[in-house]
């Protein structure tokens, strides 16, 4: 009797244990990161030695259950292929042509909610290599074609990614063609049409309504279909790319994530602030001056290499203070045909992060996909690619972006801040503001009490002070500041207005006041004025 070598478990028992792979996961990145601090501290005593050694364990063995448990959840794609071949043969039978549909690597497994998600793209797709792509048999007899047409349906993996290719030795694309009907139907401008490379033609295919069919039938000429193809493969920040050769054929190549849980991702600091990037939608990364950014029509273009890249700004995306350096990075990035560079102050590396949901609460962010927890315990938000270039496209159009200088920096001379504030997050936030221009150095005080003690140490040619704090408020800071003979401008902040209140802070001997959330542009034009004006008493 033959016994029965498997068991039927619940999709929903699946990933429950993946999400606690993915706890693991943060918990070995977290010992990671406090063993390597520990290591520097205490290089070369016994103990750290042995605790390296068990943190190493722990990472390899973490990562091989990792992969068990993604593979308990994959599932070979030949459950999406199988269901092909009928489809093509009742399509070459209903629009009178011989097609040959060859399948390779249905054996190649992937994530059972990857699955899902490409069997309508791949329907699309296959529907139009037989209809669009592949010639009927007279017309590939006088081109020197075999009657019988032939599309290839094949899958691979790829490092951490899966590609399904699907390629056909039809007609080919007509790059003039396709603009000439996009710019009919009015999906672009004739000045863009100009302006295309082929490869951006071909992408005109993925526009909703966009069709090159002379009639409507069932199967195409409806303007739907490929734009399917496009929100699924952004749905799982995927990448497809069209390569075409007029009279010899078609290949469209998509490039998936294996799973959607855990995934590799490029992190990168804008303005301070660290973002990851799913690894999956990076397509390189480059590493430019500020000068060699173009304007074109509203937009900011880099000419790279022989092509030119539309550029975003992530810090003006999310709404972050523009940073002032002139080397900046672009990481290139693809999202279904789109090709796209984002700006980035720097570079930090790359990291296996696990996606996290931001709740109900905060899920209606556009361009955040979700969240994640690095090594350190902090919580840094993932970019949602698609949802990026969505706000970008929504932007009004612009001349280009003026750096920011200021005239204190024209001097060429630092100066100090001292901040005073009992919020470790409002510090923070300040000091990563005015640290970023570079010409101001800052100094950080938790108290009023603390303040009075250190000034007269520090000197700083400006204060910024807290209005609401205990013990000691704003107010009470500036009078005993002016007291012990500080001359020097004092700028206070607070969250709420404190316009009735204007006499109290004149009295106090305050030069300035600003309401949180903090603009860097306003708050640099007040220190600039009260500088020029200290320095001219």
């Amino acid at each position: 009797m033959s016994i029965e070598q498997t068991i039927r478990v619940d999709v929903s028992r699946l990933d429950s244990l993946m999400n606690l792979v993915g706890e693991l996961v943060l918990s070995r990145n977290r010992i990671g990161q406090i063993s390597g601090d520990l290591e520097k501290k205490f290089e070369g005593e016994f103990l750290i030695e042995q605790l390296m050694e068990t943190t190493s364990q722990i990472g390899l063995i973490t990562t091989e259950l990792q992969l068990a448990v993604m593979k308990t959840r994959m599932v070979p794609i030949g459950k999406v292929f199988n269901k092909f071949p009928r489809m093509v043969r009742d399509l070459c039978r209903d629009m009178k042509k011989d097609v040959d549909l060859v399948i390779a690597g249905e054996e190649t497994e992937l994530d059972k909610s990857v699955v899902e998600e490409i069997g309508d793209p791949l329907i699309h797709m296959i529907r139009n290599s037989v209809d669009h792509g592949v010639e009927t048999p007279d017309i590939r007899r006088k081109r020197g074609k075999a009657e019988k047409g032939t599309v290839n349906l094949s899958a691979y993996h790829e490092g951490n990614h899966i590609v399904v290719e699907i390629k056909d030795d039809g007609a080919g694309m007509d790059a003039d063609l396709l603009k000439v009907k996009a710019v009919e139907k009015g999906v672009i401008t004739a000045d863009e049409a100009k302006n295309m490379d082929p490869e951006a033609a071909y992408g005109l295919v993925f526009k909703p309504g966009f069709s090159t069919a002379a009639t409507i039938t069932d199967v195409s000429g409806r303007g739907v279909g490929m734009d399917v193809v496009k929100t699924n493969i952004e749905k799982l920040n995927g990448i497809i790319n069209i390569e075409s050769e007029l009279g010899h054929g078609t290949r469209f190549r998509m490039k998936l994530p294996l799973t959607l849980a855990i995934i590799q991702a490029l992190l990168v600091d804008v303005s301070g602030e660290i973002f990851a990037i799913p690894l999956v939608s990076v397509i390189e990364t480059v590493r430019i001056k500020e000068t060699e950014i173009h304007s074109f029509e509203g937009r900011e273009v880099l000419k790279l290499r022989d092509s030119v890249l539309s550029l975003i700004r992530l810090d003006e995306i999310y709404e972050l203070q523009e940073s002032l350096d002139d080397d900046i990075y672009v990481v290139v990035v693809g999202l279904a045909e789109k090709k796209l560079g984002l700006v980035v102050s720097k570079l930090v590396g790359q990291e296996e992060i696990v996606i996290k949901s931001l709740g109900d609460y905060l899920s209606g962010n556009e361009g955040i996909a979700g969240a994640t927890i690095m090594g350190d315990g902090r919580v840094r938000l993932i970019i949602d690619v698609a949802g990026a270039m969505e706000i970008a496209s929504k932007m009004p159009r612009r001349s280009k972006k003026k750096k920011t200088v200021a005239v204190t920096q024209k001097t060429g001379n630092k100066i100090t801040v001292l901040i005073v504030d009992d919020s470790a997050t409002d510090r923070k936030i300040i000091t990563r503001l005015l640290s970023s221009t570079g010409w101001i150095d800052v100094k950080e005080v938790t108290s009023g009490k603390d303040m009075i003690k250190i000034f007269e140490k520090v000197d700083p040619d400006l204060i910024i002070t807290d209005i609401m704090m205990p013990e000691m408020d704003g107010y009470e800071v500036a009078k005993n500041l002016r007291e012990k003979g500080f001359e020097k401008p004092i700028i206070a902040i607070s969250g709420r207005s404190e316009i009735s209140e204007r006499k109290k802070i004149s009295a106090a001997g305050i030069d300035a006041f600003l309401l949180k959330p903090l603009n860097l542009q306003t708050m640099l034009d007040k220190i600039d004025e009260l500088m020029a004006n200290s320095s001219n008493s």
